[in-house]
């Protein structure tokens, strides 16, 4: 198996964070994620709101975080485990994450399903 690809939190960049969050099904993945305050399996997150997210979708909105600095992804046997990296990146970018979830949370629309990570 390749090595999943995690960045340096000084490689990650505003830009990346804006197009990994625009996606409303990827905002509330992560949001579930942040605020579980724990490791969360993949096939725990496959369902937004009503919604199920088939597994070659979830896999591509896994990626698209892990690879914008959003979570890091761990093997462990068949499973993959994810846990959010809030921490690093509201310490390099302050309010950032914050801004970008309580927006969905003031949209009517929303991230129907989920929580919105812990304020940091």
């Amino acid at each position: 198996m390749r090595p999943l690809f995690h960045p340096a939190i000084e490689d990650v960049q505003p830009a990346a964070i804006l197009h990994a969050l625009s996606d409303p099904a990827r905002a509330a993945i992560f949001a579930r994620i942040a605020s579980a305050g724990c490791v969360q399996a993949c096939s725990a997150l496959s369902a937004v709101g009503d919604r199920v997210i088939p597994k070659s979708s979830l896999s591509s909105h896994f990626k698209v975080l892990r690879e914008a600095g959003l979570i890091r992804c761990e093997r462990h046997g068949v499973e993959m485990r994810n846990h959010s990296r809030c921490a690093e990146v509201d310490a390099r970018f302050p309010g950032l994450l914050a801004a970008i979830m309580n927006a969905y949370a003031t949209d009517g629309d929303g991230l129907r399903g989920s929580r919105r990570p812990p304020e940091a």
